[in-house]
């Protein structure tokens, strides 16, 4: 009997340090914060989709990678116009200014998912984790639960905003 109540009695001690251990380490992960997550939907048939959202960084950081385990290839890209031809491209870091929402949008800065083994409707969602490098050079994973939304030019969030 003597042994539980020794034992409840140090658990009572430990659990708000072990609380506040996990509240400090969420903190830690949290300084990217993701919001307006969604990915365009697809038709049968095709192969690849994008994903879209806004990130916004209490540090600087740097984006490095993203994936997904609905695609079989998962890339950051970017799109822009190089003598009046739009050209994409995928790149392999993307900075992420202290206090500044980067916006990835139709047009821009976007999540390639390419080898879709079958089409996204509205609907499903689409987790994707984006590992963010900070300037101490450790690595965080932030995970997103993307909403796939209707492939028309009016579902976008930021449509007609530039």
């Amino acid at each position: 009997m003597r042994r539980t109540s020794g034992f409840r009695a140090a658990l009572r001690l430990a659990l708000p340090g072990l609380a506040l251990g996990l509240c400090l380490a969420q903190s830690a992960h949290a300084q990217v914060t993701i919001s307006q997550p969604w990915v365009r939907a697809t038709v049968p048939g095709q192969k690849v989709a994008a994903a879209y959202m806004e990130l916004r960084s209490a540090k600087e950081a740097t984006l490095v990678s993203a994936a997904s385990p609905l695609a079989e290839v998962t890339e950051v890209h970017e799109m822009r116009m190089e003598n009046g031809v739009m050209r994409m491209r995928a790149v392999e870091r993307m900075a992420l200014p202290a206090g500044k929402t980067v916006r990835l949008e139709p047009g821009g800065y976007h999540v390639m998912l390419m080898g879709l083994p079958k089409p996204l409707k509205a609907g499903d969602t689409v987790p994707i984790t984006l590992t963010v490098e900070t300037s101490d050079k450790k690595r965080h994973s932030v995970r997103v639960q993307a909403p796939v939304r209707d492939s028309s030019p009016s579902s976008s969030p930021h449509q007609g905003m530039r």
